[in-house]
């Protein structure tokens, strides 16, 4: 995908001393933005915009299933009300699930990857058998896989899975494989081998009904609209570690990262779509202003 950006635009930046920065704000249509989304989209926008660049806006649509074109529009109009403007058309992924097909391919053409038909109820059992202990692990794919279907031949697939140990054993750490991040905790990050392996464990790259996975897309599609910096929360810290693994064995380049803090409710819980927090449409519709939403969310205009 060619630069967002003209090359008049990118010379102006680079006089004035400024690389272009290139955030994105992707949402899943599967239901409304809250006031989570739009601190996270405002913190990317102005970010970029400080920078004399601009934001993409990519809707993650690959569940078919969950994904509807009501909340594509609500996510339009909510955008638009706040003042946030994306460079126009905004990617769909639900059209480029043969270049996610692709690098999943390319995995496994690197002997990577393997063939799981474990269910989440076969996963839970697993792990609660007595000399597991009582408390499951949790990585960036909910609990981690205890690797059941790892070196199994079957014929039944429900997901096709990266070896971490395999994909960690890949990695050239000659180079110490790190990225750099701008939030919360920032500096020089090093992925760590005991930590990818134990605590994200063998990420679903490709699942059965949809052939793909979030990992997969979001790191194709970062490297295809030429993204510089990714901003989001801090509860998908752990999924950048697995991200920057997947950059790396696929030769893609790797952002720069920007964890933010969460926006709780009154109770101290995170907002969520599955939990019915205060939509943005919601809040718009009992008259609130878009200063109100920097008021809430603690960030200024």
């Amino acid at each position: 995908m060619a630069n967002i950006y003209t090359k008049k635009h990118e010379i102006e930046c680079l006089r004035a001393g400024m690389a272009v920065k290139i955030e994105r704000f992707a949402p899943s249509p599967t239901g409304l933005l809250h006031l989570g989304h739009a601190f996270s989209a405002l913190t990317a926008f102005q970010s970029a915009r400080r920078a004399g660049g601009g934001l993409l806006l990519r809707i993650e649509d690959i569940d078919g299933l969950r994904c509807k074109p009501t909340f594509v529009e609500s996510i339009f109009e909510d955008l638009a009300w706040l003042g946030i403007e994306w460079q126009k058309p905004p990617l769909f992924q639900s059209g480029r699930l043969v270049a996610y097909q692709k690098a999943v391919k390319r995995l496994s053409d690197m002997d990577l990857t393997y063939r799981c038909s474990c269910s989440r109820k076969d996963i839970v059992a697993a792990l609660s058998a007595p000399q597991e202990g009582d408390v499951l692990p949790f990585g960036p794919d909910g609990i981690v896989y205890p690797g059941t279907c790892r070196g199994r031949k079957g014929t039944q697939v429900d997901a096709v899975r990266l070896d971490m140990r395999k994909a960690v054993a890949a990695l050239d750490w000659s180079v110490e494989p790190a990225f750099i991040e701008l939030g919360l905790d920032a500096g020089r990050k090093k992925l760590d081998r005991e930590r990818l392996i134990e605590h994200c464990g063998d990420i679903v790259l490709a699942r059965k009904d949809i052939g793909t996975s979030y990992h997969v897309a979001v790191v194709v599609d970062d490297a295809h609209q030429e993204v510089t910096h990714v901003t989001r929360g801090v509860d998908m810290a752990t999924a950048t570690d697995v991200h920057v693994v997947l950059q790396s064995l696929l030769g893609l380049p790797i952002p720069k990262y920007c964890h933010h803090r969460l926006i709780r409710d009154e109770n101290g819980k995170r907002l969520a779509k599955r939990f019915d927090a205060l939509s943005i449409r919601e809040l718009r519709a009992q008259g609130w202003s878009v200063d109100d939403v920097h008021t809430a969310v603690n960030l200024s205009a």
